[in-house]
């Protein structure tokens, strides 16, 4: 984590202590419900106990000159939603919503990477995956890489918290959970890259641990073909959860950040 939102006396999940006696009450959230287009149907969200998800804003997938770009895939559909995040991350920032960066950072020596995820980057076995080295340098979705840096527009400031992730999901061999649990929220609106693939998969292991799930549409995007953004959007919404759009998401940040 970097600049935890966590941090300090107003952590929201700590006990207090008065006269010598332990209060093991947490400290009291007002609750901020705000309204929210979706679907299957509206919402009424509580923004004090909602995070903002982004997942895999990085150069290797988004960036030209990143690993996608470099092995032919046209990140031209990520465009979208680096702009649409541009607008998003800050909002949700003035509203008070934690912004939780989940991104690809896997070690040097690749010590915890099972052998299904370095072949699924790497299908024909030539090591252009994981760890490989690109014509500027960086090695491919490794922590502290040019490839593994945020795409230009995005930053991380101090109060947003940082995941490195080593699978498909956020969950998995990760803090995220305790992360959440300690900040105490219950909603989650889930954006970034790829949609039907890292940003799906931590979706669904969210939903499973028990959080409500919103997908926002238009803020993340994947280079897949669009059938199957279209289909994670119809699972998300048949089997997790919701959709909104990027657009009506902003709004309600904005109208509550106002």
């Amino acid at each position: 984590m970097t600049g935890s939102v966590l941090a300090g006396a107003g952590h929201p999940n700590r006990w207090s202590f008065e006269g010598g006696r332990v209060d093991l009450r947490r400290p009291a959230r007002p609750p901020r419900p705000a309204g929210l287009p979706a679907v299957p149907a509206p919402l009424t969200v509580d923004l004090a106990r909602s995070a903002l998800i982004v997942v895999d804003m990085q150069n290797d997938f988004c960036a030209e000159g990143g690993w996608l770009h470099g092995i032919g895939v046209d990140v031209s559909p990520l465009a979208g939603a680096v702009t649409a995040l541009r607008d998003l991350v800050p909002a949700a920032r003035a509203a008070g919503v934690p912004v939780v960066w989940v991104n690809w950072g896997n070690r040097e020596d690749q010590a915890n990477l099972p052998p299904g995820v370095s072949h699924v980057y790497d299908p024909e076995g030539r090591g252009a995956g994981i760890g490989a080295r690109l014509p500027n340098g960086s090695k491919v979705l490794t922590k502290g890489s040019w490839g593994a840096a945020l795409v230009d527009g995005l930053t991380a400031e101090p109060g947003d918290i940082e995941v490195d992730k080593y699978r498909m999901s956020g969950f998995w061999d990760t803090p995220l959970d305790t992360i959440l649990r300690n900040l105490r929220v219950d909603t989650l609106f889930f954006t970034g890259v790829n949609s039907d693939q890292c940003v799906y998969s931590t979706l669904v292991d969210a939903a499973c641990l028990g959080y409500d799930v919103v997908l926002a549409d238009g803020a993340s995007a994947t280079t897949s073909p669009a059938f199957c953004h279209e289909a994670t959007l119809y699972n998300t919404r048949q089997c997790y959860g919701f959709s909104t759009s990027a657009a009506d998401l902003l709004a309600t940040f904005t109208k509550d950040g106002s």
